[in-house]
């Protein structure tokens, strides 16, 4: 088909003519669903990620033991410090919300250790028996918690020397130190000063020790580690303790 150009009509080249107007884009809105979902995910993701880093940090403290502790100890409050630990650990250990103060170690607990709830008991019919030792015979490290025999030794001033034991008696052993009274590091001191070293005994062998040290001058001996026995029933007061007799005074 021929085109019908009217008389008088300029002619228009095709490449003037105008074109398509072009649409125009239009700017994101902040109610657009794409981006609140977007903005939803990255939230969520920093809020679960920062719930599981302080999840694994999350700590509660606990009770730990201040120094080596032989068994049978009384537990008292300067021989516990207050630890931090993962919040998966508190049932097996003893949180500082309880109080032990009072209890009886079951063995030997060591310095740093964490208090376990099974290490603890009940005191069993015990007495505390505070020995009057010259200080000259006992150990300049002697301190609570360690695990110590005691001997009553022959006194020559008043002519006690027991021929069947060599004048030398086990009065308790492997027994817990409770508590030290009356030592003294300064220019002062002597060898002669005494030193109350105070142990834990059964309520019914207390009259056994005192008959076996019958006042004789005592002596004290630690034990390298305080794994040695077996709890409070592990001190030992000697059967012989009873049958031994007091020392005779001297003769005339």
């Amino acid at each position: 088909m021929t085109a019908v150009r009217s008389a008088g009509t300029p002619t228009v080249p095709p490449e003037v003519l105008p074109g398509p107007t072009p649409r125009r884009v239009r700017p994101p809105r902040w109610l657009d669903l794409r981006l609140v979902l977007g903005v939803l995910l990255v939230l969520g993701s920093v809020l679960l990620g920062a719930r599981i880093v302080s999840a694994a940090d999350a700590t509660v403290p606990v009770w730990a033991a201040a120094a080596d502790l032989a068994p049978g100890t009384e537990l008292t409050v300067d021989d516990l410090v207050a630890v931090d630990v993962r919040l998966d650990a508190t049932a097996l250990y003893l949180s500082t919300g309880t109080r032990p103060e009072g209890r009886v170690l079951a063995r030997a607990v060591r310095a740093g250790e964490l208090l376990p709830r099974s290490v603890l008991e009940e005191p069993a019919e015990q007495v505390q028996l505070a020995l009057p030792v010259q200080a000259g015979y006992v150990p300049p490290g002697l301190g609570r918690g360690q695990l110590v025999d005691v001997y009553a030794v022959a006194d020559p001033v008043i002519g006690a020397t027991p021929v069947a034991d060599g004048g030398v008696t086990l009065v308790v052993g492997r027994a817990p130190v409770q508590a030290i009274s009356g030592r003294s590091d300064g220019v002062l001191s002597t060898p002669t000063s005494a030193v109350q070293v105070v142990v834990a005994v059964p309520a019914g062998r207390a009259a056994d020790v005192l008959t076996a040290i019958g006042g004789r001058p005592l002596v004290v001996v630690v034990h390298d580690s305080v794994d040695t026995g077996s709890g409070s029933e592990g001190v030992d007061v000697p059967e012989r303790a009873a049958a031994t007799s007091a020392p005779a005074g001297p003769t005339g």
